[in-house]
């Protein structure tokens, strides 16, 4: 009896014994796969959390400064769109330029993927280039745009010329040599991570026929058309120097003026006599030509009265669009969000 409880003891610790192997190599199991797991999940994305530089409203003195680069652009009509190819500002986001993130590694896209998203996931392999995920602060309309890397979603945050190419083409790109253009097309000054959509919207518009919905923004994104215009000696039309400069007035700035008086007025001190000094200070006060402008201004006004369009296309036809609350031709009609701006 002894022996055989002796032999049943030894039974059940051999049972257990196996029962506590058999838990061991589960577990070793259960342990193996996470890490065959973030195996196959570590070369996904590399995570790189940065803030974008925040965009701030333009300052009266930069839209002061901005005003002052305006005026030395040549004002011209827009030349025929006959001839223009995007391929003549050369491969799209080509890395083969000379201006800021020309040939470093990274295609231009990526560039400005990397400068205006935060949060961003970055290929594992890519120098650290190609984005996959990451979180824009779109400012063209205000709204947080979340953004993933695919063939249906890519689209959905787009980098705009913010100087179009077909615009550019029409004032001045046509002269540019291959290479100059190519810098056009992949100078971050001319480059802004957007909503999809709105750039699909603005297409190949300029501020006389385009401002971004986001009105906070507008002085920012004219100040740059010109900044990029006067870089490559581009021009612009009347219309659109006349839209630029409403929006530059709005933030503060001041157009620049002619510093013709005090001329006189040094010269003044040589004392010749009282006779000569009137003779000087005569033209000073200039009457005359302040009314000479009133008839040029008086006759426009008549003529605005009955002016009409039927909607905003005739209107950018004519070359008037966006038009003012007061301006011949506004109607409530057309302008949609009621904001004293019709056909913007």
């Amino acid at each position: 009896m002894h022996s055989t409880l002796l032999a049943g003891a030894i039974g059940v610790a051999v049972v257990a014994s196996l029962t506590a192997c058999g838990s061991s190599d589960s577990a070793g199991d259960t342990l193996t796969l996470p890490s065959a797991s973030s195996s196959t999940t570590t070369p996904a994305a590399t995570s790189t959390t940065r803030a974008a530089a925040p965009v701030a409203v333009l300052t009266s003195d930069a839209a002061t400064t901005a005003l002052a680069t305006l005026e030395a652009l040549p004002v011209k009509g827009r030349a025929p769109k006959t001839g223009y190819d995007r391929a003549l500002f050369g491969q799209a986001w080509s890395d083969d330029v000379t201006v800021a993130g020309g040939r470093n590694g990274c295609d231009t896209r990526n560039d400005i993927l990397r400068r205006d998203l935060t949060d961003i996931t970055v290929k594992p392999g890519s120098n650290n280039c190609t984005v996959l995920t990451g979180t824009l602060d779109d400012t063209y309309t205000g709204r947080t745009i979340e953004f993933t890397r695919g063939e249906g979603t890519s689209n959905a945050v787009q980098i705009d010329h913010v100087v179009a190419l077909s615009d550019a083409w029409q004032k001045g790109a046509q002269q540019l040599d291959e290479s100059a253009r190519r810098n056009l097309a992949n100078d971050p000054r001319n480059l802004q991570a957007v909503d999809g959509p709105t750039n699909g919207q603005k297409s190949d518009g300029d501020a006389a026929t385009w401002l971004p919905p986001n009105k906070v923004y507008r002085c920012t994104y004219v100040s740059r058309q010109v900044e990029v215009k006067a870089a490559y000696g581009l021009w612009v039309t009347q219309a659109e120097k006349d839209a630029i400069v409403r929006v530059l007035g709005d933030c503060g700035g001041v157009p620049a003026r002619v510093s013709a008086a005090p001329a006189p007025a040094s010269a003044a001190p040589t004392t010749v006599a009282p006779p000569a000094t009137a003779a000087i200070r005569q033209p000073v006060p200039a009457p005359a030509p302040a009314p000479a402008p009133a008839p040029l201004v008086a006759p426009v006004a008549p003529q605005g009265v009955g002016v009409h369009y039927a909607n905003c296309a005739a209107a950018r036809a004519a070359g008037a669009a966006p038009i003012y609350a007061g301006q011949p031709g506004y109607s409530s009609k057309l302008d949609r969000d009621n904001d004293g701006v019709a056909c913007e």
